[in-house]
Formats: C-alpha cells, sequence, structure tokens
C-alpha cells in the first residue's frame, strides 16, 4: 500500500500541472481580460477599483502621439495614455511573455503563494478564508444530511424492494431530483422568507448582526435558522441521488450466490444484510465521495448562494471569472484541484479500509 501511496501521489503533480497548463492557455485566447476591463471601467463610468488601480486617474489623458499598437490590442484603449497602458500590463503582470508568466505563477503556487486580488485590496487566501464558513457550512451539513438519510433509506427501499413504501419513496425522489435546486429555494423563499406567505426564515447571511452578543445554545440556533433554507434546496439532488444509488447497489448484492449461501446457513436476515452485504454494497457509495465532497464544498452552491445572499466561494469563483481576477480563479481552481485529488486517493484507502480483500498494489495505477 505504500508504494501505492506514493505513486498516486507523484502521480498529483503531472495531474495538477495539466490542469492549470490547459486552464492557463484556455484564458490566453479569452477576450475582456483585466486589462480591458479596467479600460472599460476609465471609458465608461469608472468605480472605486478603477480608482484604486489607476492611482486616483493620474495619466489617464489622451496623447497625440498614441500608440497604435495598445489601441489594436485593447479594445477601447484609443484616447488613453500608452505609459498607463503599459503600467497597467506591467501591474497585472501582462509585461512579460505568457510562458514565463506561467512559469512564476506555478512556482509561487508550490510555496503556496497566491498573491493579491486584482480588483480587491486583498490577498487571495485572505479572500478565501473569509469566504469559507458559508461553502463549509453548506458542504458538511449537505454530505451529513444526505448520507445519514438516504444511506438508511436506500437500504430499507432494498429491502422492501417493490413494497407500497418502495413504490411511494421512489415517486418522491424522482420529483425531488427532477424539480432544479435553485427553483425550489426560490419556492422556499416565496412561501417561507417573507415571499407571498410566512415569514419564518431570514433571507440574508449565515448569522444575524446580533450573533455575538447571544449566549452558545442561541448561537446554534440563530445559525441553523439561517442554514434551514439554503440545506433543504441543495439536499435535493443530492438525496435523491445517493439514496437511488444504495438501493441499486444493495439490490445487485442480495442477489448474490454468497447472500443465498449466508441465508442457508442460518444467519439472521439483519446479520447477513450488515455484515456480508453492506461492505461490498457500500464501495459504489465510497467511489462516489471525492466527486460528491468537492461538488458539495465548492461548485455546486452558486445559485443557492445567490438566491440566499450567502457570500461563498460559489459565489467568489463566478465573480472573479465574470471580472476576469485572474489570481482568484487561478488559485481556486489550483486549491480546489489538489483537495479533488487528495481525496480521491483518501477515498482508495477507505476502500481498503471497508473491504481489506482490496489490494491496490496488484494492480496498476
Amino acid at each position: 500500500m505504500g508504494a501505492y501511496i506514493l505513486r498516486r501521489i507523484l502521480l498529483i503533480i503531472p495531474t495538477i500541472l495539466g490542469i492549470m497548463a490547459i486552464s492557463f492557455a484556455v484564458v490566453q485566447f479569452a477576450p475582456g481580460g483585466p486589462v480591458e476591463q479596467v479600460i472599460a471601467e476609465l471609458t465608461g463610468q469608472g468605480d472605486s477599483t478603477t480608482e484604486r488601480l489607476t492611482g486616483g486617474g493620474d495619466n489617464l489623458g489622451a496623447d497625440e502621439g498614441l500608440d497604435g499598437e495598445f489601441s489594436a490590442k485593447y479594445r477601447g484603449a484609443q484616447g488613453l495614455d500608452p505609459e498607463f497602458i503599459a503600467q497597467l500590463e506591467k501591474q497585472f503582470g501582462f509585461d512579460k511573455p505568457a510562458l514565463q508568466r506561467f512559469g512564476i505563477m506555478l512556482w509561487n503556487y508550490v510555496r503556496f503563494d497566491f498573491g493579491e486580488s486584482y480588483f480587491r485590496d486583498i490577498t487571495v487566501i485572505d479572500l478565501i478564508v473569509e469566504k469559507m464558513p458559508v461553502s463549509i457550512s453548506l458542504g458538511f451539513w449537505i454530505l451529513i444530511l444526505s448520507y445519514i438519510i438516504s444511506i438508511p433509506l436506500g437500504i430499507k427501499k432494498a429491502v422492501s424492494d417493490g413494497s407500497r413504501f418502495d413504490v411511494w419513496t421512489s415517486g418522491i425522489i424522482i420529483v425531488a431530483y427532477a424539480v432544479p435546486g435553485f427553483l425550489f429555494g426560490i419556492l422556499l423563499i416565496v412561501v417561507f422568507a417573507g415571499g407571498s406567505f410566512l415569514d419564518w426564515f431570514p433571507l440574508r447571511g449565515l448569522v444575524s448582526e446580533n450573533f455575538d452578543e447571544l449566549n452558545w445554545f442561541e448561537k446554534i440556533i440563530d445559525y441553523f435558522w439561517h442554514l434551514a433554507l439554503p440545506l433543504i434546496a441543495l439536499s435535493l439532488a443530492a438525496f435523491a441521488t445517493t439514496t437511488l444509488l444504495t438501493k441499486n447497489s444493495f439490490i445487485d448484492e442480495i442477489g448474490k450466490q454468497y447472500v443465498v449461501t449466508a441465508r442457508a446457513k442460518g444467519l439472521a436476515e439483519r446479520q447477513v444484510l450488515y455484515k456480508h452485504v453492506f461492505r461490498n454494497a457500500m464501495l459504489i457509495i465510497i467511489a462516489g465521495f471525492p466527486g460528491a465532497f468537492i461538488t458539495a464544498f465548492f461548485s455546486g452552491s452558486l445559485l443557492i448562494e445567490t438566491i440566499f445572499s450567502l457570500d461563498g466561494l460559489g459565489r467568489l469563483g463566478f465573480e472573479s471569472i465574470v471580472k476576469r481576477d485572474y489570481p482568484v480563479v487561478f488559485a481556486t481552481l489550483y486549491i480546489f484541484s489538489l483537495m479533488g485529488l487528495l481525496v480521491g486517493l483518501l477515498s482508495d484507502l477507505v476502500y481498503t479500509w471497508v473491504d481489506p480483500r482490496i489490494d491496490f498494489e496488484r494492480r496498476d495505477v
């Protein structure tokens, strides 16, 4: 197992390198980069972001000797001082060749130095940490709810396959899976969060403004009061998928010969189910854990965060892509890809814990 773990860790390096290289290459051809974002703001209404980047508007005037290179390179650059455009390129690092910029970025990322956001006066790592509580709260509780509810329900459906309970619950699960989470979230807001009916739940933030003044019990209640509707909206798809996957996996195992043999030996049904079937049936659930982990924590909550006014990593990533805040985009991509690969390795280790018969040493990675 030690050699397998070492090979997997070594494979992380070219995998991360490939992900970053492809993403970096795509960005080079994407229109509307950070320099063009600043130019658009200068030639439009402008805002505080532009003032911070330009130092209050120095060297913004038109130059009769405007170099045509900048006006051709950046859309909307006509009328701006070429020296100012060159200053912007240097500030964003675009005065260097693409390969050199990529090499510098990788060297910094190896040392976990992610630099500073282009358009926010804060380092990227501090910005991620600032948004992390929302994503951790949503992701952690979604995983807990999904597995705690779905696995026992899936086992029950497998044992009572074809019964009235199985049919009714399958209908509910299919409807829950078909309804988009964000649409159900809007329905919850309309009904329970001050829409057209009831006003039972808050609509903004992870905690109340007076959270620090509450005692520990009131803080717990306030925390889950704010999380209730987003968690319900987010859990639909995960709940349905995990339940049906568990049911089908158990049904497949229950029909195998070793189960028939165990029953023939006089073992109790509960013992057959949880001592023999459970270990084999849960392998497919464990295999899906890394994807569920990454989706729940980092990529599955953008619309929910927007609808419920929660400022988490999903919203941060989307806004950074729109704004072309490349340090934030690449840093989050690097961190989440690295975590996904490590969680995949952890999943394999759990495989061997659930079923010691699995030996990754005897197969190719």
